[in-house]
């Protein structure tokens, strides 16, 4: 018998591997996320928050102290 014939004998046909297509979708969903966390740091950066005073403190304590 052929020596590749005897390793393709050799190979067990229960033993599951995600092989290239698995490599393929864990490439894209890793892509999709680095993507999609860019994206969102980019929006968030340019949100301008400024926080307003609570009803009923004084207006010296809300305002940051400048040294």
């Amino acid at each position: 018998m052929h020596p590749a014939a005897t390793a393709l004998l050799a190979l067990d046909e229960n033993k599951v591997t995600p092989g290239i297509l698995g490599f393929l979708v864990f490439a894209a969903l890793g892509a999709g996320t680095w993507w999609i966390l860019k994206a969102m740091n980019r929006s968030l950066g340019k949100v301008d928050f400024v926080e307003e005073p609570v009803p009923g403190e004084p207006a010296s304590a809300a305002e940051p102290k400048n040294s």
